[in-house]
């Protein structure tokens, strides 16, 4: 009989449910790894609530496959592997290893071009079917999936960290920092913490970080925030006008999700400022794209996923350089998934929420 193993399947929105699941085989050129951690993403909130992204309406298809294994933040040990991916990858049985969230078909244009995280296919762990994500006891690594080993003495919950923090780091890139910039970072949550830690590291000027939550103000100066700004009380504007001599922001990243961190970036960058925007929105977002172009020349870019990151995000997890203790704030076992996703919907007491499924 084969072995079964605890997972929470994603039937639809709002329909996740913890259920014992036949454990993996790995095929030819894969890996089965036994799950140490899997964090919870505010992209697998809004799958979870509904958003249009993920589930599709009148303008796009559905993205999601069900049923299906959510989780694409992940950590954990190899129990299985065949020569062929030994190869590959460089690793052995018992390596702690993470795999980045794309898993690119290496045949499409964007993929033949080296953009292998913009692949057409775009197959994401947690999402479809041929990639059942982390949200289980037991994963397997596809044969095209990008792996990267991690040092087995951090704690599991730092080293599933690394996914996010290649985004944050990936956005930074994104921004072209220079040596005299003036930063401004929206949101304090995983994200934006990575931001701030990659800008910090890129030796900007400044690091300003904007939140509604002084508990995750207070953990953006541990990352090396040099000023921070409740935006519910506080006057950004003024902060960043002192700073620039009124010409304001060279840089703004934007991490929060929510439709009124656009205008308000577009309002603190200078003419011809950088605005990186890296989140997930849930609705639509409205603003006057004149200040793009007539009023300020912006330069607007996209980030997504963390394309060729993954090795610094690593390199500064394994580091100890952040506060890691103070960003994994809540560790669960897999069958609190639901109180996991309310926590991550809430925000009022978690940055970084994490599941811990059993090591047996």
């Amino acid at each position: 009989m084969n072995a079964t193993m605890p997972a929470v399947v994603n039937h639809g929105p709002e329909n996740y449910q913890l259920e014992m699941l036949p454990r993996p085989t790995p095929g030819p050129g894969e890996a089965l790894v036994r799950v140490e951690a899997v964090g919870i993403c505010a992209s697998d909130l809004k799958c979870y609530h509904g958003a249009a992204k993920f589930w599709g309406d009148e303008q796009r298809s559905a993205y999601v496959e069900t049923p299906v294994v959510p989780g694409h933040e992940f950590v954990g040990i190899v129990e299985e592997l065949d020569a062929e991916a030994k190869a590959r990858w460089g690793v052995d049985v018992g390596d702690r290893v993470v795999a980045e969230q794309i898993i690119p078909c290496e045949s499409c244009r964007y993929c033949r071009r080296g953009s292998y995280w913009l692949c057409e296919e775009h197959t994401i762990f947690g999402f479809k079917h041929k990639a059942f994500g982390a949200m289980a006891s037991h994963m397997i690594y596809p044969a095209q999936a990008r792996v990267h080993k991690v040092d087995k003495t951090i704690p599991p919950q730092h080293a599933a960290f690394v996914e996010p923090l290649s985004c944050a780091l990936y956005a930074v890139e994104r921004a072209e920092l220079r040596f005299e910039d003036v930063v401004v970072v929206a949101g304090c949550g995983p994200i934006g913490l990575g931001m701030i830690a990659g800008a910090v590291a890129k030796n900007a000027t400044a690091v300003i970080a904007l939140d509604i939550d002084d508990r995750k103000l207070e953990v953006a100066k541990k990352c090396g925030a040099t000023h921070t700004v409740n935006v519910s009380s506080g006057d950004a504007r003024s902060l960043v006008d002192s700073l620039t001599d009124g010409y304001g922001a060279d840089v703004y990243l934007e991490a929060t999700g929510h439709p009124s961190a656009v205008p308000q970036g577009l309002g603190l960058l200078r003419k011809q400022g950088r605005f990186v925007l890296y989140s997930v929105f849930k609705d639509d977002v409205t603003v006057d794209w004149s200040i793009i172009s007539d009023d300020k020349e912006l330069d607007v870019r996209g980030a997504h996923l963390g394309p060729y990151c993954w090795p610094a995000a690593v390199a500064m997890v394994e580091s100890g350089i952040l506060p890691l203790d103070d960003i994994c704030t809540h560790q669960l076992p897999i069958e609190d998934f639901q109180k996991g996703l309310d926590l991550v919907s809430s925000g009022a007491e978690s940055i970084k929420v994490t599941l811990l499924p059993p090591s047996n």
